[in-house]
């Protein structure tokens, strides 16, 4: 592992470009590893791998961001447009436990395509002399993964909706407020698993979500870590989540229902004031709603609060993520009683999952969503994949609702995987 603090062994050369709609990002992508953060078909998509950085342990997001910083200092760049996502651009995951085996990555793609408010660009990125050229951009197919079957993962239904029960004891006796536990289910197709098959399933079924890919990490997620642009920063926090029917006279009488439940509202109250705790620091004001609104999703409804600030340090949108990351939506409350009570129910490791996802610029600038409703792809065996999901529990929770709650969530990638 290169140290983050050391100079690059290999000076980045950067060079972005203004083109002509080449067509939507996702149908971009070659058959190679890829890079994706694409919501209402706008935002960056890559592929290739110019320079990259693995990390682990406690300080993994921060060592990351340090290498990145180094990076961005040596580098030579060309950009013609000078907005966020143009110049030089690293794509991360990174996971949600410091004592996972798999602690993240930072991956500097060759190519970068972005669009946005009708701008397109494309961003070359080499470790050599010249300036690189942009490529050719057409169009790729994206091949079916044939028939996928799926099979409990380290907790089936029975066992998960017991671990609830478990932790709803615990939350009795005092030990937390709130916990989130998840759950995980194995996916084994016919055929190697074409990542952009995956991509686009996710990007037409749920365009209002974030359809990401990084190192093997594939999901569409509708929570917003932080974003950073110019100096603001904004943040969406979910928590509370009920499943549509897909009745819409029903569906609006279950929204209301969501926005009166106490125990949905206690769940997202413990997410926002955990968000907005941690973010104070780093900004000189801030609007935190007194209300949560409901997202409307196809498959769900959830609790959404809309948090913004103004920057008052030199923080990069990664080294904010770090400084949230993990919110009680994602781990509990309090953050360390949750986090060793998921260790003790779960029994797994969650890896990547709810962990920080997304890309940072030169600038610093960027987008950080939380790894939900997603897959991570076997990197052994690319017919074979692992499904997660999870659900934040309280003193009100039925084991037998959150179990349901759990499916709901890994809908998404199902339908996406198998078609439907």
């Amino acid at each position: 592992m290169t140290s983050a603090h050391a100079e690059p062994e290999a000076q980045l050369v950067v060079r972005t470009v203004q083109v002509r709609d080449p067509g939507p990002l996702l149908s971009l992508l070659p058959d190679a590893p890829v890079v994706s953060w694409v919501r209402r078909g706008e935002g960056l998509v890559g592929w290739g791998e110019a320079a990259r950085f693995d990390t682990t342990g406690e300080p993994r997001i921060t060592d990351a961001d340090d290498w990145w910083r180094q990076q961005v200092a040596h580098a030579v760049v060309r950009d013609e447009l000078g907005r966020p996502g143009t110049g030089p651009v690293a794509f991360g995951s990174f996971a949600f436990d410091a004592r996972s085996s798999r602690g993240g990555a930072l991956v500097v793609p060759e190519v970068v395509v972005g669009h946005r408010d009708g701008t397109w660009w494309v961003t070359t990125a080499t470790t050599g002399d010249q300036l690189p050229r942009a490529p050719r951009l057409r169009a790729h197919d994206a091949a079916s993964p044939g028939t996928v079957r799926f099979a409990d993962g380290t907790l089936g239904g029975v066992s998960y909706a017991a671990a609830v029960a478990r932790a709803v004891e615990r939350i009795a006796a005092g030990e937390v407020e709130k916990v989130v536990l998840a759950r995980d289910l194995e996916a084994q197709a016919d055929r190697a698993v074409d990542q952009r098959w995956l991509l686009r399933g996710l990007a037409e079924r749920y365009p209002g979500c974030w359809t990401f890919a990084v190192d093997g990490l594939l999901g569409a997620t509708p929570e917003l870590l932080v974003r950073l642009e110019r100096g603001l920063v904004h943040s969406r926090v979910l928590a509370g989540t009920i499943r549509r029917t897909g009745d819409d006279a029903h569906d609006l009488a279950l929204a209301g229902s969501l926005a009166r439940s106490s125990k949905d509202l206690e769940e997202h109250e413990y997410a926002v004031r955990s968000l907005a705790e941690a973010l104070a620091p780093h900004c000189s004001s801030m609007n935190v709603p007194e209300s949560p609104f409901v997202l409307h999703l196809p498959n769900v409804m959830h609790l959404a609060t809309d948090v913004a600030g103004v920057l008052a340090d030199d923080a990069t949108a990664l080294r904010l993520a770090a400084a949230l990351h993990p919110t009680a939506a994602v781990c509990g409350t309090p953050t360390e009683a949750a986090r060793e009570l998921i260790a003790a129910l779960e029994g797994m490791d969650r890896g990547r999952y709810s962990g920080p996802v997304g890309w940072i610029d030169g600038r610093g600038d960027g987008e950080w969503g939380i790894a939900l409703r997603c897959a991570e792809v076997d990197p052994d065996d690319a017919t074979r994949l692992r499904l997660l999901a999870g659900c934040g529990i309280v003193a009100g929770s039925d084991p037998d609702a959150e179990l349901a709650e759990s499916d709901a969530k890994l809908v998404p990638v199902r339908d996406a995987l198998t078609g439907r």
